[in-house]
C-alpha cells in the first residue's frame, strides 16, 4: 500500500507544552530560574526562547556562554519527552559550538533528535529571536531508561 502524505506526517508527540510546562514546575524547578518559554512541544522536536534579560549577558553585552548551553539542553529535553514521553532521561554528553557572538535579546533554540533509543542524539541550533545566522550548534547524547 503507497504511503500517502498524511501517513507520512510525525507522530503525535508524547507531552503538550502545557504538560512539559507542569512536569518543569513539578520535577525540575530549577528550570524556571533562565525564563526559559516553552514555544512548541513536538514529536523528537522542540522550539524554546530564552527572552531577552540583561542578567544573561556577559561583557561586551552579548549572551553568555553558559545560558545558551542551558536553553540547549533544555531544548533538547523537551525533544526527548516529546518524543519518549519519559522524564527521567539524562545528559551524557553536551558539546557547544560558538559559531558567532550571541547579541543581546532573546534566543531561540531549534531542537531535533537524530536517533531516538536507550542513548538518544539530538542538535540544537541556537539563532537570534531578531534574526540572521546561528550564534551556536550544539550536539547532545542523553540515556533515556526504560520506562
Amino acid at each position: 500500500m503507497p504511503r500517502t502524505a498524511a501517513s507520512q506526517a510525525a507522530p503525535t508527540p508524547c507531552t503538550t507544552v502545557a504538560e512539559f510546562k507542569d512536569l518543569l514546575k513539578q520535577q525540575h524547578p530549577f528550570a524556571a530560574v533562565l525564563g526559559i518559554e516553552i514555544l512548541e512541544i513536538g514529536y523528537g522536536t522542540a522550539l524554546l526562547r530564552l527572552p531577552p534579560n540583561p542578567s544573561n549577558q556577559r561583557l561586551g553585552g552579548i549572551v553568555a556562554g553558559p545560558m545558551l548551553m542551558g536553553l540547549a539542553d533544555l531544548a533538547l529535553y523537551g525533544a526527548i519527552v516529546g518524543a519518549t514521553g519519559n522524564p527521567e532521561a539524562v545528559t551524557a554528553s553536551l558539546t557547544i559550538n560558538f559559531l558567532r557572538k550571541a547579541p543581546a535579546g532573546g534566543i531561540l533554540a531549534h531542537a531535533s533528535l537524530l536517533k531516538t533509543g536507550r542513548l538518544t542524539a539530538g542538535e540544537v541550533l541556537l539563532t537570534p529571536d531578531a534574526g540572521g545566522s546561528p550564534v551556536a550548534q550544539v550536539i547532545s547524547t542523553w540515556a533515556v531508561p526504560k520506562s
